[in-house]
């Protein structure tokens, strides 16, 4: 593919330093749909980024953008605060008989504002406010989010250090398989609640992802999640699961944690609830736990109208019969865990792992700087792919659901390809 020269300057000149993504993707989108952008020159790029897990079910989606229009054309209300609105209703009914009652989760629903971190800083303050304590245990690699709440349970250095303060009340434990099947499941964090001289204050509750996306496609397994839940409950700890990137859908069922047949007091939820990539954000818990007294936590843009409406379209188009989904994400998967299984064939002596579940995989050199080289070639053959992982040590796939099987082909051609150039 032949890219002429775009027009950065006014990026570079103007816009701050902090921009990150298009710096690996260094050209001017202009329009997109489906699983392809567009440059402004009219080249098209396969994503396989999603924006960052934000499109599901792809950019422009037909059936969420008619809702859209429909829904503006009309004036319908698009800031609402948290008034109550026929958008707002209209999701929350769409929520509560597609995903909460079939499976018989129990959650009140909470907007705290438009962003993933805005979900998280709701959680943690919400537990600290119901267990009365401070302190809260993350995991190794784990990442919530870029608030200062949200960066006291996350692991990466760089992204703590662009905070300029110490960030307390929050202390890491080993992720599962941390220490490769060496050490018991929990058994430094156990013995650390239970010795009074450990210097341990007692957590309010524990924050974990299932699939952590952004520390490397770190997988826990089921079992490794249900003793975590069970550990909550022997402790007197509330178990929140950070659902924002792997939820609704990414890794099969709607909940990445449905699979492990646990029942989180609090789940945060961002990215892909409202379907079409508008801010929207959600935090989920208990209803005992709703002790809130009005205003107590508030933020201008937590009722984002026009999200409430793609994201009820989204609920009806794709959840309705949530299992003809969940079976059609599992069989793309197996499309790319195969692929990668041939890569990694291909390259046995370059390719450290492969792993995922659903729709998000990643794959780990032992080269570490070889997975940016890989994205900036994919990038170059018209595939967009990120990395993720502490050192940007692995190559991340993260399609969109909707994605048809001949799309999710090309993208795994071009990148087995990008492997075998950039050895």
């Amino acid at each position: 593919m032949t890219i002429t020269q775009p027009d950065l300057s006014v990026f570079e000149t103007l816009e701050s330093e902090v921009r990150s993504y298009c710096r690996g993707w260094p050209t001017v989108f202009d329009r997109a749909q489906g699983s392809r952008m567009y440059d402004e020159d009219g080249h098209a790029y396969l994503d396989f980024f999603a924006g960052a897990g934000s499109l599901n079910y792809g950019h422009n989606n037909p059936v969420l953008k008619r809702a859209l229009i429909d829904y503006l054309s009309r004036d319908g209300v698009t800031h609402g605060l948290d008034m109550s609105t026929t958008a707002k209703r209209r999701f929350l009914e769409t929520f509560q008989n597609l995903v909460l009652r079939p499976r018989d989760l129990p959650y009140k629903v909470m907007f705290p504002g438009p962003t993933g971190t805005n979900a998280v800083e709701s959680a943690l303050k919400l537990a600290r406010k119901v267990k009365g304590r401070e302190a809260i245990v993350s995991f190794t690699n784990a990442f919530h989010g870029m608030s200062l709440g949200s960066l006291a349970v996350t692991g990466n250095a760089f992204k703590r250090a662009g905070a300029g303060i110490p960030l307390v009340h929050g202390t890491p434990m080993p992720f599962d398989n941390y220490f490769d099947g060496t050490v018991p499941d929990f058994l430094w964090f156990e013995r650390l609640l239970e010795d009074q001289g450990s210097g341990l204050n007692k957590p309010a509750a524990v924050i974990v992802e299932t699939v952590q996306g952004e520390g490397g496609i770190n997988v826990a397994r089921p079992e490794w999640l249900r003793a975590l839940k069970e550990l909550c409950e022997r402790q007197d700890m509330l178990l929140i699961v950070d659902d924002i990137q792997m939820g609704c859908g990414r890794t099969g069922a709607f909940f990445s944690f449905e699979e492990s047949g646990i029942t989180p007091d609090i789940v945060t939820v961002s990215k892909s609830i409202s379907g079409y990539g508008l801010p929207m954000s959600l935090c989920l818990f208990r209803p005992e736990l709703d002790v809130w007294e009005p205003g107590e936590h508030n933020g201008t843009f937590r009722g984002n109208n026009p999200a409430f409406v793609t994201a009820a379209a989204a609920l009806e188009a794709y959840w309705t019969d949530g299992s003809a989904m969940e079976k059609q994400t599992r069989a793309r998967g197996e499309q790319v865990e195969q692929a990668l299984i041939s890569i990694t064939e291909e390259n046995l002596a370059d390719v450290k792992e492969y792993r995922g579940r659903g729709l998000v995989w990643g794959m780990e050199f032992h080269d570490k700087d070889r997975a940016g080289r890989i994205a900036r070639r994919a990038f170059e053959l018209g595939l967009l792919i990120e990395t993720s992982g502490p050192e940007s040590e692995v190559v991340k796939l993260l399609p969109a659901l909707t994605i048809t099987p001949d799309e999710l082909d090309e993208g795994l051609s071009i990148l087995a390809r990008a492997v075998r150039e950039t050895v």
